[in-house]
């Protein structure tokens, strides 16, 4: 189906139901709906035709919401744009995509105003919440242009459902590199929606899903993909843990998408334990792996809703799946190891552990985890070279370094390119990391390598510690020591206040590392 499809279907099923909330704006499904027909309207009286690049740049927005699914059912590519990112990142992208139409914010009026002059390719601008700068706001767009004499949006779909049409031209995170736009077709988007909804469905109560971290990511997709259930989409502004705790109780939230770091914040709230969480049905974690055990005390204190997905920009949140029933027996002592694990492949792809030469290995050996399927994207745009690079034998690589076991739980050990090698010897930053979590006084763990005269690079801890908790270096050191043997323990630890975080919420390795490599010539030894 087309992505609209997937929306509509669930506008048709509970149309008086609120599809989107935010702190000051609601919407039913009804209305949802008559707001995309007219952007979609408008759009078509304004000139858009074909999969013309339609980019997002907004603070989390209900609205944000409504036009995606308006440029959706126009036939418009979506292309998020996040505001966290570099002015000159995000200019250096709408130029590579050849993007004509900017919804964007107030609140980025002056990066608006630099991209008008820097991007030539844009041509439309719509501002979400005021008219500014002679452009039409988001309600003077829809009934000044969608409402016109003719303007109506003719029906493109075709009976499969348009599976080659572009949905979106989304960007990597681009931390090694300017990003590059990964091709999102309706196959793969409907692949992902329809996964999603086998796994996050839940009947006993009405969804309510809130929308906490960024929407130009992860959380715009697990949005979008609660539509076709009829969810209630809660937007809020940005992440703050204890109002996201006050709000699953006092909204009687169902679902909620976190990457690790906001569940691990939640989990050191000093007033975590206060609220009620038993309507949460689906607590889904994603982005990075978890520490198992801040997994296990998630699983005490917010019950049996806890669960893992495993996915990329690439092959969009759902190339596997660790359910909650799963999770709630690792915690307590059923296969612990699977509280490491980001569960089994979903239907939607086939996944294998490949060696450097192409060979698929047995169960419990290390290599790249690789993909075949629908969930896998058409490849980078304009980009075959790179395109080629990820297609290598046959398959899709992720970058991702892991392992399967004999019942087919999938264990991701690290990045490919995020491996230290000392003296000779392979360290994984994630096993260290997990093993340094273990800690009770850790709140945040990230490890990287770093020059050594003996070793090439030793390993190198950088731990943010529980408010009041006196961790010590020695102490970590001697548990890692403990657990993983010399080789792989930290050589040193250093105590941050906090860790850097990519403009998609993710450990900035690259920033981490750059004062320690300062002044060399390659950034390995």
């Amino acid at each position: 189906m087309r992505a609209i499809d997937y929306f509509d279907k669930g506008a048709e099923a509970f149309p008086d139901r609120i599809a989107i909330i935010d702190r000051v704006a609601k919407y039913s499904y009804r209305q949802a709906q008559d707001a995309s027909n007219r952007i979609a309207r408008a759009m078509w009286a304004s000139g858009l035709r074909g999969e013309e690049r339609v980019a997002i740049f907004s603070t989390n927005d209900a609205r944000i919401l409504l036009c995606m699914l308006g440029l959706m059912r126009a036939g418009g590519v979506w292309v998020p744009m996040n505001h966290r990112n570099a002015l000159d990142a995000n200019v250096e992208f709408l130029n590579y995509s050849g993007t004509s139409w900017l919804f964007y914010h107030s609140s980025f009026q002056d990066e608006v105003r630099k991209m008008k002059s820097l991007v030539p390719s844009l041509q439309h601008f719509i501002c979400i919440d005021s008219e500014l700068d002679g452009d039409l706001s988001l309600e003077s767009f829809m009934h000044q242009c969608g409402n016109s004499v003719g303007a109506e949006t003719p029906d493109w779909g075709d009976p499969r459902g348009n599976l080659d049409r572009m949905v979106g031209l989304v960007p990597t995170g681009g931390t090694t590199g300017p990003a590059k736009g990964v091709m999102v077709t309706s196959l793969s988007w409907g692949t992902m929606v329809e996964t999603a909804n086998l796994c996050l469905r839940c009947d006993d109560l009405e969804p309510v899903c809130l929308s906490t971290a960024p929407l130009s990511h992860a959380a715009g997709v697990v949005a979008f993909a609660m539509f076709p259930l009829a969810a209630t989409n809660v937007v809020m502004p940005g992440f703050d843990a204890l109002e996201v705790l006050q709000n699953i109780q006092r909204l009687r939230v169902t679902h909620i998408f976190l990457p690790p770091t906001a569940l691990y914040a939640m989990l050191a709230h000093p007033r975590v334990r206060e609220f009620d969480y038993s309507p949460l049905r689906r607590m889904l974690l994603a982005a990075a792996p978890v520490s198992p055990d801040k997994l296990k005390l998630a699983v005490e204190i917010f019950g049996p809703c806890l669960c893992q997905s495993y996915g990329q920009t690439e092959a969009p949140m759902y190339m596997t799946f660790l359910d909650n029933k799963t999770l709630v027996a690792a915690a307590a002592g059923d296969h612990p190891e699977r509280l490491r694990s980001c569960g089994r492949p979903t239907p939607a792809v086939r996944l294998g552990i490949m060696d450097d030469d192409g060979q698929l290995l047995p169960p419990h050996k290390t290599g790249e985890i690789v993909a075949r399927g629908a969930l896998v994207s058409a490849g980078y745009y304009k980009l075959p070279e790179a395109t080629a690079e990820i297609r290598t034998f046959g398959w899709h690589h992720t970058g991702d370094v892991g392992y399967r076991d004999e019942d087919g739980f999938f264990y991701i050990v690290d990045r490919k390119k995020d491996m230290i090698i000392t003296g000779g010897f392979n360290v994984y930053c994630a096993e260290v990391e997990s093993c340094v979590m273990e800690l009770s006084g850790v709140r945040e763990c990230a490890v990287i390598g770093v020059p050594d005269e003996k070793w090439g690079e030793a390993v190198k801890a950088i731990v943010v510690s529980q408010a009041g908790d006196s961790l010590t270096e020695a102490a970590v050191i001697a548990h890692c020591k403990a657990r993983l043997g010399g080789v792989k323990s930290p050589k040193s630890v250093e105590f941050w206040t906090e860790i850097p975080k990519t403009p998609a919420a993710k450990t900035d390795k690259k920033a981490i590392r750059k004062s320690y490599w300062a002044g060399v010539d390659r950034a390995v030894h």
